[in-house]
């Protein structure tokens, strides 16, 4: 059984549209257990390598073997900036870093993913002292992920980082561990060395297993999104632009990147710069994007969070200013997404926490009425069949309906197999069957076909079934 989640724009046809809009689910926020854990400069005991996580570009990993959850953080070990300037103060001045700032990685762990520990580690000296969950000094953005097609048991564990250097003479490395926490030396990229100073974002595709690294360089003056890929995770190719936001006030500043039921989808952080009367100026917003390949993204809903601030100013709740996200993680069946969340605006004083929010599967978009006095319809792209199974994932409310046909073009459908024979049957986990009162979808056997929906008070969000998506018009 194949699934096409409907976001994904090579899924329709666009003559066979009307009276509808794509809009985003925005992802549940654990209120009851967030935040997990914060910054704890000014804390009792004080981690003082934890003068500022800033952004975090945290890598929420579980590891099945250890049966633990791991959270690789990025933060800022040496900031007189943060550190000369109490929280009391921090109301009534702005922050103004000076140079020399260290940017080092981070360790927590869990074994629940609520319960998060910062174990003393003894691996890093800081000002005289192992007793801190340092893995490295000098790594700026590191991206870590478990790469559970690995062979070689010291290479289970990998990452990505930008090391720092003075002058900003740093370079692109790599490196391999096989617990996740004893790491060897850094490996530098042998050519290359793009700005990366993001999340370096990597992960190991599912499709060909190709090492893919999402990172950010600048064009025009605006941040982009990048990748660079390798088949050895040692070479890796020039980095090549693969998503840009919308000029100064809609900036890509990191891009995480999961698989999901064939498509790529990204959590951008989008940065606000062009304006500072407005409202979410100099603040980070978290969306969504999407890919059927992953040299080119798309954003599903321009301007819509998939994971919404918190309320207030600085400093309001933990995330009010800013969103950086990791991968998903899934726990007892359901998707989480934890992210870093600051309490202010990104150039200013901030605090940053980690916290989590969930989506129910499938449900990332949906397609609904613009007008909700009227009528909807959707139209799909060319399909063939290779048996009887045909689902959609849909929501109805009091007042709704749902209908559907099969059709040669979208204003067409095929006798037998019109809106009146239709048969909208409940399913399992929120899908509806579709059902011919008089005709089996096999007798159209393996011509394309197309499916199109008429709809109101309605919610839809993906198709199932024995189908196959035929090549998009537009490929």
């Amino acid at each position: 059984m194949n699934k096409y989640l409907l976001l994904d724009s090579g899924t329709l046809t666009p003559q066979g549209l009307d009276n509808i809009r794509l809009e985003i689910c925005e992802m549940k926020k654990d209120t009851m257990h967030t935040p997990f854990f914060t910054e704890d400069y000014f804390r009792e005991p004080a981690r003082r390598w934890e003068v500022r996580i800033d952004n975090g570009y945290p890598n929420v990993i579980y590891d099945p073997a250890e049966c633990i959850y791991r959270c690789y953080y990025t933060l800022c070990t040496y900031d007189p900036a943060s550190a000369n300037t109490p929280l009391s103060e921090r109301k009534i001045t702005h922050y103004e870093p000076l140079p020399g700032r260290i940017t080092s990685l981070a360790y927590a762990e869990s074994r629940d993913g609520v319960m998060w520990y910062k174990p003393a580690l003894g691996l890093v000296s800081f000002e005289g002292n192992t007793e801190n969950n340092l893995l490295f000094l000098h790594a700026h953005g590191t991206g870590v992920f478990l790469d559970e097609r690995e062979e070689d048991p010291k290479k289970r564990y990998k990452l990505v980082t930008k090391v720092e250097g003075p002058d900003e003479s740093g370079f692109m490395a790599v490196n391999f561990s096989e617990d996740g926490i004893h790491w060897g030396e850094m490996v530098p990229w042998p050519e290359h060395n793009p700005r990366a100073d993001s999340h370096n974002f990597v992960f190991r595709d599912e499709k060909d297993g190709t090492f893919r690294l999402i990172t950010r360089t600048w064009k025009n003056g605006v941040r982009i999104s990048v990748m660079s890929e390798s088949r050895d995770f040692i070479r890796w190719s020039e980095p090549v632009e693969i998503l840009r936001g919308r000029r100064f006030s809609a900036q890509v500043y990191s891009m995480p990147v999961f698989q999901y039921e064939g498509l790529y989808l990204g959590l951008p952080s989008v940065f606000h710069e062009g304006d500072r009367s407005s409202d979410n100026f100099d603040t980070v917003d978290c969306e969504l994007a999407f890919a059927a390949e992953p040299e080119h993204f798309d954003w599903v809903c321009p301007g819509s969070p998939v994971i919404r601030r918190g309320k207030g100013r600085y400093p309001g709740e933990f995330d009010c200013g800013c969103i950086f996200a990791s991968a998903p993680v899934e726990i007892d069946g359901q998707m989480w997404v934890y992210y870093m969340g600051g309490n202010g605006q990104h150039s200013d004083f901030r605090e940053s926490s980690l916290g989590r929010a969930s989506f129910e599967q499938d449900k990332l978009a949906f397609y609904t009425a613009m007008d909700r006095e009227k009528r909807g319809l959707l139209t799909t792209a060319a399909f063939r069949f290779f048996g009887e199974d045909l689902e959609v994932l849909a929501e109805m409310g009091e007042q709704g309906y749902l209908e559907a046909a099969l059709c040669t073009k979208w204003n067409r459908p095929i006798e037998g197999f019109g809106y009146a024979e239709c048969e909208i049957l409940p399913g399992e986990g929120g899908y509806y069957k579709i059902h011919f009162k008089n005709r089996n979808i096999q007798d159209w056997g393996q011509r394309p076909v197309l499916i199109s929906l008429r709809f109101q008070d309605c919610r839809i969000y993906a198709f199932r079934g024995a189908l196959e998506l035929q090549s998009p018009k537009y490929g």
